[in-house]
């Protein structure tokens, strides 16, 4: 597909139901996502920060960007950008990157209300909506069909008030948000009155740790859209990094027992290179 239909395709995935919009960090993971059966992807900051040696926020914004291209090109699916705060605090400057990260070829994008400072986490509602409303007006000038989310994050900034995030995502959803995110929302309390403040328009929920919630109980609540955050990428730092300290440790390679074969992974990534060098 190309950015046109891959857009079309992720907007409509919003529409109804409920989806998991897994993120890959790097195009291997993309790919092997893609050859699950997953209907769109999302890229995730914190994972590609650490598989590339840096903190999550330490990036610029052309790395990032750079990664998007990647993701983007290298799947057939639609990929969502998790594009932070937008690389900028003022609205015009968010406004400028958001019409380079549509540049890269993704379906959809997210902007956050986090500073990066933890004296003020968050931008002052005013200025926070203002920014929502700057990304907005890029996304039309550019067409308007990659989906917007956008994000407010009191809950795993040290702000859990849920009056608060729900004031502002009602704020961003009547400033044009497509899709409203909360992360660090968890109860189903918080969900679903999450769900209903902004309904008619979707919610993506951030299923980051062991909640006890299944796609069938959060489609219940009326979540649209379950995305996994760097969640996968550390569940991959966290073999290695114990099957690394075994070794430097113990002098033990017992936890290579039982890993998928070079062989199996060869066979996975030369089929799927086959199947998208074929003509449609």
């Amino acid at each position: 597909m190309d950015p046109a239909d891959k857009r079309r395709t992720f907007r409509a995935l919003h529409q109804s139901g409920c989806f998991v919009i897994p993120n890959p960090w790097n195009i291997g993971s993309a790919r092997y996502l893609q050859g699950l059966g997953f209907k769109a992807l999302a890229t995730t900051s914190s994972g590609f920060a650490h598989a590339q040696g840096y903190a999550d926020g330490e990036q610029s914004c052309d790395e990032v960007l750079a990664h998007f291209s990647e993701i983007a090109a290298a799947t057939d699916v639609p990929v969502n950008a998790d594009f932070e705060g937008g690389y900028a605090d003022d609205p015009d400057g968010v406004a400028a990157n958001v019409t380079r990260c549509i540049a890269t070829g993704v379906a959809g994008l997210s902007i956050e209300d986090a500073t990066g400072n933890p004296d003020r986490p968050l931008y002052d509602f005013d200025l926070a909506l203002a920014r929502v409303k700057a990304a907005r007006a890029a996304i039309d000038r550019a067409g308007g069909d990659v989906v917007f989310t956008a994000r407010t994050e009191g809950f795993i900034r040290g702000r859990p008030d849920l009056d608060e995030t729900i004031r502002r995502l009602k704020a961003f959803a009547d400033a044009g948000a497509d899709c409203l995110y909360s992360p660090g929302i968890k109860t189903r309390e918080q969900i679903e009155a999450t769900v209903q403040a902004v309904a008619p328009k979707p919610v993506n929920f951030l299923n980051s740790g062991a909640f006890g919630f299944t796609v069938k109980d959060l489609a219940g609540m009326g979540v649209r859209r379950i995305s996994v955050g760097g969640t996968l990428a550390r569940v991959a730092m966290n073999a290695f990094i114990k099957s690394a300290t075994e070794i430097a440790n113990e002098g033990k390679f017992d936890s290579f027992a039982g890993v998928i074969t070079n062989p199996e992974l060869n066979k996975f990534f030369a089929d799927d290179r086959a199947r998208r060098s074929k003509p449609e």
